[in-house]
């Protein structure tokens, strides 16, 4: 049981590091665009849909960095009440922060589906001179979605089981701020 336990954590962990690579490709392709159509219009060239394209990435990096953000620490976390109060009352809004959480996740993730699946049935195409079937950009929202909604998911079961989450807290990440 422990080692189907260790090769769950494994294979869970490792979706998110793929996620927040995914992301990292993302955010290239979206630098790669800016540059292809500053060249392109330095030339005289058009670039149709670059714009677009970029928007795509950027809200596809976005999702895809949902998960991986979440275990590093990075989603803005409001500790002030949590680190107040003591390790029963810390567990019980920790478990209440991310049942509502995960919930809310599931249920974004639920209707991310459901609108991809109809933009893809009724063959929806982008309003811009790309042309693109709108359903191809939308799945980075849906996979995204449903990574951070597994990651949510797996952070409330530890959190039942033993009393804590597994968000790392990167001290050299925080600003002098906080």
């Amino acid at each position: 049981m422990a080692s189907a336990l260790k090769k769950l954590r494994s294979f869970l962990d490792m979706i998110y590091l793929a996620s927040g690579i995914v992301a990292a490709v993302f955010l290239i392709a979206i630098l790669s665009l800016i540059l292809v159509q500053m060249l392109a219009r330095w030339t005289g060239e058009v670039f149709p849909g670059a714009p677009n394209y970029a928007g795509y990435c950027m809200a596809s990096a976005s999702f895809f960095a949902f998960a991986h953000a979440l275990n590093r620490g990075s989603h803005i976390r409001v500790s002030i009440l949590i680190n107040s109060v003591g390790p029963k009352m810390r567990r019980v809004l920790e478990t209440w922060c991310f049942t509502i959480g995960t919930a809310l996740a599931w249920y974004f993730a639920y209707y991310a589906i459901k609108a991809t699946y109809w933009s893809w049935k009724f063959n929806e195409i982008s309003q811009g001179q790309d042309a693109l079937p709108i359903w191809i950009p939308q799945m980075g929202m849906v996979i995204g979605g449903l990574v951070f909604a597994i990651a949510l998911t797996d952070h409330l079961v530890h959190v039942l089981i033993s009393g804590d989450h597994r968000i790392k807290s990167d001290v050299v990440e925080q600003s002098y701020g906080e």
